[in-house]
């Protein structure tokens, strides 16, 4: 018996509610098809590997499995042993959670161990209730399990997850959920997490939603990483310290070492050397190049001689260099005109 203090419920063993249901089957082919095409013993199994099984067409199974399922969903539902408390705790679960969840996140609710065997069975328990729609897995959203009192199909549910993702592309940028309510002036925060979050085209990170691909949100490699640490400082900062934030970020499950995250760095264009170890943006609007480029591109924005003073403060505002390695630049004749005034110009 669970201890008292663990947070999921006892009052619901859902491995004993689906052996209990399953008996309910009188034919034994039935079943078996039932527990294979849901996974509720082993892996999920295809029409195709049923039917060679049980030496019948894939479309027989899928006419056998839709019955079944009909039959105990409208027929014997009444007396389904269990099903008064699988529809209260599934209901209580996803009003906390938005009205709408993940079978993973429900299935997490009920079993220490929440594996594909546990979530084929909240998934079969949950299609057994006229009080539950079933969103099956697709390309575009997770399997997931919604109220059927809140929306009023499949269909419906992603409409509305099409609605929250059209949002958050047209914004271009990650974005809370309490803004996406503030803009659309419809749902709660918590049914507009429950719909991103049954979304494969949406990841969030930091409470921000976005698009899966963009770094923000879930960054995929170490230059994601870099180009998110960076983004959140809104400064340059030292290699060491880069990888440091990296390693204790949440977003970073993989260790990664402060020799990989420099050698990314200095590969990858959107990250700019400032000088010493440091880098910044190229986006904040640092270029490449050496101090002797950024002094001449200093002068050619000034249009005009400038002071050894005022070229130093520009540089000093672009790279994190020793003045004396401005000054050395500055003797390259080739390049820069030292006048009488003690300004300096270009060299034409």
């Amino acid at each position: 018996m669970r201890d008292k203090q663990n947070t999921k419920q006892p009052e619901l063993n859902i491995e004993e509610a689906v052996n209990d249901i399953l008996k309910t089957i009188d034919k034994i082919r039935e079943r078996e098809i039932i527990a294979k095409r849901f996974g509720l013993f082993a892996r999920r199994e295809t029409l195709e590997q049923i039917g060679e099984l049980l030496n019948v067409t894939r479309e027989r199974i899928r006419q056998l499995e839709k019955s079944i399922i009909a039959n105990l969903k409208y027929s014997s539902y009444p007396k389904l042993p269990h099903m008064d408390k699988v529809e209260y705790y599934f209901t209580k679960y996803l009003k906390e959670s938005g009205n709408i969840a993940r079978i993973k996140d429900l299935g997490a609710k009920f079993d220490d161990v929440n594996n594909h065997i546990n979530q084929s069975r909240i998934l079969f328990l949950g299609s057994l209730s006229p009080k539950f729609l079933i969103i099956k897995a697709d390309n575009h959203h997770h399997s997931s399990i919604c109220l059927a009192n809140v929306h009023d199909s499949h269909q419906d549910v992603k409409k509305h997850v099409d609605t929250v993702v059209a949002h958050i592309t047209d914004v271009d940028q990650p974005i809370s959920v309490n803004q996406i309510h503030k803009d659309l002036k419809k749902y709660n925060p918590k049914h507009i997490h429950a719909l991103a979050n049954i979304s494969k085209k949406l990841a969030h990170l930091n409470k921000h939603w976005g698009l899966t691909h963009w770094p923000l949100v879930n960054p995929k490699n170490i230059r994601d990483k870099i180009y998110l640490v960076l983004k959140k400082a809104n400064k340059p900062l030292h290699f060491s310290r880069i990888a440091k934030f990296i390693k204790e970020s949440s977003f970073s499950k993989n260790q990664v070492t402060t020799q990989a995250v420099h050698n990314e760095l200095i590969k990858d264009a959107r990250f700019v050397l400032m000088g010493r170890g440091t880098y910044a943006l190229k986006e904040w609007g640092y270029k490449q190049g050496t101090v002797a480029d950024v002094i001449q591109e200093t002068l050619i924005k000034a249009g005009k001689p400038l002071s050894k003073e005022e070229i130093i403060k520009e540089v000093l505002s672009k790279r994190q260099v020793k003045q004396t390695t401005v000054l050395l630049n500055l003797q390259c004749k080739p390049i820069f005109k030292h006048l009488k005034d003690g300004t300096y110009i270009l060299n034409k």
